[in-house]
This record gives structure tokens, sequence and C-alpha cells, in this order.
């Protein structure tokens, strides 16, 4: 196992498949593991991580919180736009980004125009308990966790689901999601190459 996991790696390192010559970004709800996936995956394949979240509060030097109690959200989704953007034309990366962030039509369209986005997709049960462990949420601030959550989960999937890929993120080691990703990268590049043929 850890033979084929390496030979993996050396692959997606030295044959750059498909998306890796762009920046991947990871969408998603919050919960579904897009930051701590887009660290090892980073890992993985040699490349840097970024998350937007945390580079809008260095620009902005608030926490994401503060700036949606301050200016609201469309002060915030605008702020994300430009910050996602920059990371988008700059070095290839791997970038996890907000919730929120694909569900923007502007946004979106850059990422789309841009780079490679990976939907991780993960059930209620599995967003509910990983967001309990940070009170850092806006959004979760104004009612009940899991019906917001229900709630942004049905009125988002059809934007998500317009993401080049869509990879499950379960509730096991990150790990596994990685694997995944890199799978799907490899058949997106598999496929690329027969179509070229």
């Amino acid at each position: 196992m850890a033979q084929s996991k390496t030979n993996r790696s050396t692959y997606m390192s030295t044959h750059a498949p498909h998306g890796l010559r762009r920046t991947i970004v990871l969408v998603g709800l919050m919960g579904a593991g897009k930051t701590t996936v887009g660290r090892r995956l980073a890992k993985r394949l040699s490349l840097p991580f970024v998350d937007s979240d945390h580079e809008i509060e260095k620009a902005a030097g608030m926490s994401v919180a503060e700036i949606f109690e301050c200016f609201g959200e469309a002060d915030f989704r605008s702020g994300e736009r430009r910050v996602i953007g920059r990371l988008l034309d700059g070095k290839q990366q791997i970038v996890a980004t907000g919730g929120g962030a694909f569900i923007n039509e502007e946004t979106r369209a850059l990422i789309k125009e841009k780079g490679l986005s990976i939907w991780l997709d993960a059930d209620i049960d599995i967003l509910v308990e990983r967001t309990a462990r940070r009170d850092t949420r806006p959004l979760l601030k104004t009612g009940n966790p899991r019906e917001i959550l229900s709630k942004l989960a049905a009125e988002r999937a059809p934007f998500y689901a317009q993401a080049d890929i869509k990879v499950p993120s379960s509730d096991g080691p990150h790990e596994d999601v990685v694997e995944r990703i890199v799978e799907a990268l490899q058949k997106a590049e598999s496929g690329k190459e027969t179509s070229r043929e």
C-alpha cells in the first residue's frame, strides 16, 4: 500500500496531471474539510497551500467574523472575490475557500476560468460535528446549526455541483479524501490524454 502511494505521488509530481497546471481550488460547505484536506493534498503534491479566509483576514486586519459583523456579508464577498482572484493569478497552489465563495457568480466564474475546482461533499451529520469544534462561523451564530447547515446544503448544492470534480468527504481519515482527489485527478488526466489520440 505504501509503495502504491509513493508511486502515485511520483506520478503526480512528474507528469503534472490535469489541474496541476492550474491552481486547485477546494470548494464546499463549512466543515467539509477544505483546509485540513488542502494542507495534506498540498504536501502530497509538493505544492504551496493557502486558505482564502486567512488571506482575507490578513488583508483586512480583522477576523472573518469581525468583517461580517462590521461590514456585512456583501462587503465580505467583494473582498473575498478580490483575494481569490489574486491567488488564481499567482503561483500554482492549492487553495481552500470559504463555504460561500463558489456561490458568488463572479467568484465562481473566476475559479472556473483560471483554476480547477474540487467539491468536497460531506453529509450534514459530519458538518454539524466538525463545525461545533470552532465558534468562529458567522452564519451559524443566528440559529440552530443543523437547521442552518441543512438549509445551506440545499441552497448551495446546485452551485457546488458546477465544480470540475466532486469528491466525498467522509467521516474517516483525511488521507482517504486526499487519495480520492489524487485518483480523480489521475482519471481526469487519463481521459484528457485519451481524447487527444
